[in-house]
């Protein structure tokens, strides 16, 4: 058992942990402010150095062999935990949190560098583009400079994130974290309940994505009249994922309706009146790639209707910096107000958990990356005999980054779910044209342009993660001036990992090379045509048209009151996933539910212990994901075969994409409600 302060049994978080604070109220996190229980110590720090490498090679060989990377964060909690149990000492709460947000850097780095960096490697490998292959330490200083700069702007955010606003969000991740990091701590049956859970969220992922037991999208077409008057274009869709209803759970029925909502404005309203009216076009309508009438609901959603999804999401990160400016600078007065005191004494009387990285610290980090940032668009990537677009473009980065940190920040609390990608093109847009307007063309107005949107891009998912990562220390009382300090550390190994794994794959056979069936690289193929759309004077004035009504969008919905951001995250986020989030959150009110007669002794512990099986069935499903990623991937290498999935499958590709795959799958949820349902409501008073 590790330390506490009172050497007692931890038997969960606090009560108040995850609602408001009533007037007058404080949050005294499971390990009080002054304890003495070890935190970062050289084990603590070693094991999250080396799941940060591991987890950084092996995310970014499967993020662009397969599509699909790794959320590092719930793997290694687990591990951590079980090997904690071959040390003389078992790890303490605090030193498995440290483990946790030192390894978890391996995901955003990775995120950052494989979404943007192999576009270049692919426009390096077409004849005429101009463009030349990135090295290796530029893909390096890429994603550290990206890293730090994400963890510098959220620092002044923290007090508002993590107190101001506590119990405000759901953290849906860093609930699930949590939950586990606890568990490492806790005998009886909170422990159990979250074992058996992850196993039945890893077991029902894994007949549905690894052995094709059901199907993993299940369809509901219009019929009748409703088939009469929409066509093919009125069709309901969810994806069978037990962790995605866990997801659903833990954020609610108020956030994930009002997600879901954006949704169906997107796919049942916008997309069905684009064909309806497109579908008379005579030729293609930019930035669409084929004739409106030959495109199915998905390919109208991607090329028209996400676009104003990705508006309403920089309208609403847009907002939400202006909202939260107040609180930084009364982050940053404060900060500054303790510089000027020489009391040792009175900063020693900061409570541990509150002690965070000053105001200073932030401002010199910030004219350090911009120092760093100049030097590299000057001399890393060849634009030293003209300086304005190296300082345009490190004005671009910090401006874009200090607009978009609080949103990735927001997203991940809202719903676990950080936009980046959409953020990204938005970045790689504006970049573009400014660099257009300042004489780059060609290759070297690509390749700039693709250094500033990976920076960007890091700087982005680095904020996400760690708005998670501090969420969790805050809940168990970790110190938060050690987190970020090893925040950076870790993101110099997992950029060092990352761009060395990338370089490796980068040197294959051109027909083996990214872009290929071999390394599909999707989202990058993705950012690489939007370079060539700008550069090839393609890009279609209906792209700012749209992303313009997703910016008067959100400043409606604001004006009404309803949360932007997760209303324009349904709009972006194809609907099979927040449909199968909405059912989670109408699961978490029918457990929620009280009978006349049933005060809160007897709602609250159903409403723990379904958070508890929701943790379960994300980390199950999660675990799934690296297992089914990791097998397909060897799968790939071995057979050659694009499409292999699993080594059997249990219905044949037909039955599994047809009526019988979505028949069993109904069932199967059917069971999988029943199952978080039923065992939630069984919880006693005295569980």
């Amino acid at each position: 058992m590790s330390q506490t302060s009172s050497d007692k049994p931890i038997t969960g978080l606090p009560e108040n942990a995850r609602r408001p604070l009533g007037p007058g109220e404080k949050y005294v996190p499971v390990v009080s402010a002054e304890t003495g229980v070890p935190e970062v110590t050289a084990r603590s720090v070693t094991m999250g150095l080396i799941f940060c490498a591991i987890f950084s090679m092996a995310a970014a060989y499967l993020a662009l062999k397969v599509g699909q990377g790794i959320e590092a964060a719930i793997p290694i909690s687990i591990l951590t935990i079980g090997l904690s149990r071959f040390f003389s000492r078992r790890n303490t709460l605090l030193e498995n949190v440290i483990v946790q947000s030192i390894g978890a850097n391996s995901s955003h780095v990775v995120a950052g560098a494989v979404f943007t960096i192999p576009a270049l490697y692919m426009l390096a490998a077409e004849a005429g583009s101009g463009v030349t292959q990135p090295s290796v330490w530029q893909v390096i200083v890429v994603s550290f400079l990206g890293g730090c700069l994400g963890i510098l702007f959220l620092i002044p955010l923290r007090y508002h994130l993590m107190v101001e606003m506590h119990g405000q969000f759901p953290w849906p991740e860093g609930t699930a974290t949590t939950e586990i990091l606890v568990s490492g701590e806790r005998v009886g049956s909170q422990a159990k309940i979250l074992a058996l859970s992850a196993i039945v969220g890893a077991a029902y992922d894994g007949v549905v994505t690894t052995f094709h037991g059901m199907a993993e999208r299940i369809t509901f077409s219009a019929t009748g009249l409703g088939k009469l008057l929409t066509g093919q274009f009125m069709t309901f869709r969810l994806l069978n994922n037990a962790a995605l209803v866990g997801i659903g759970y833990i954020i609610g029925l108020k956030y994930s309706a009002i997600i879901a909502a954006g949704s169906f404005l997107s796919y049942f309203v916008l997309v069905p009146m684009v064909h309806a009216i497109g579908a008379h076009l005579p030729e293609v309508l930019p930035p669409g790639a084929k004739l409106i009438s030959a495109m199915s609901p998905d390919e109208v959603f991607r090329s028209y209707v996400k676009i104003i999804g990705v508006g309403g999401i920089a309208g609403a990160g847009i907002m939400g910096v202006a909202s939260s400016v107040p609180s930084m600078v009364r982050s940053i007065v404060a900060n500054l107000k303790g510089l000027k005191s020489q009391d040792r004494r009175a900063k020693a009387e900061v409570p541990r958990v509150d002690r965070s990285l000053s105001g200073s610290f932030v401002a010199v980090g910030l004219v350090i990356f911009a120092f760093a940032a100049l030097l590299f668009f000057s001399f890393g990537i060849g634009l030293k005999d003209s300086l304005m677009p190296a300082f345009v473009g490190t004005a671009l980065v910090m401006a874009i980054a200090f607009l978009f940190a609080p949103v990735a920040a927001r997203a991940i609390a809202i719903i676990g779910t950080n936009p980046v990608s959409g953020m990204t093109m938005l970045t790689l847009i504006v970049t573009g044209f400014v660099m257009l307007r300042l004489g780059l063309s060609g290759g070297t107005g690509m390749f700039v342009t693709m250094m500033v949107g990976g920076v960007v891009c890091t700087a982005l998912a680095a904020s996400g993660a760690l708005s998670s990562d501090l969420k969790i220390g805050f809940w168990l009382g970790a110190t938060p001036a050690r987190q970020l300090g090893l925040k950076f550390v870790g993101t110099a190994v997992a950029a060092t990992f990352c761009g060395l794994a990338m370089w490796v794959m980068a040197q294959a056979d051109p027909s083996q090379g990214f872009g290929t069936n071999a390394i599909p690289a999707p989202q990058a193929s993705a950012m690489k045509e939007i370079l060539v759309g700008i550069f090839g004077a393609t890009t279609a004035p209906l792209q700012w048209y749209l992303f313009g009504l997703g910016v008067l969008l959100s400043l409606l919905l604001r004006m009404v009151g309803v949360p932007a951001l997760a209303f324009a995250l349904g709009m972006y986020l194809p609907i099979e996933l927040n449909t199968s989030v909405l059912l989670g959150g109408i699961l978490s009110w029918v457990v929620a539910r009280s009978k006349v007669g049933e005060g809160p002794e007897i709602t609250k512990p159903r409403m723990d212990r379904g958070v508890l099986i929701a943790s379960g069935l994300m980390a199950g499903g999660a675990i799934m994901g690296v297992v089914d990623a990791v097998i397909n991937a060897a799968i790939k290498m071995s057979t050659g075969a694009m499409e292999a999935k699993s080594v059997v499958h249990v219905l044949s590709d037909a039955a599994f994409e047809g009526a019988l795959g979505d028949w069993l799958a109904m069932a199967g949820l059917c069971g999988l409600c029943a199952f978080l349902v039923l065992y939630a409501r069984r919880a006693k008073a005295e569980d």
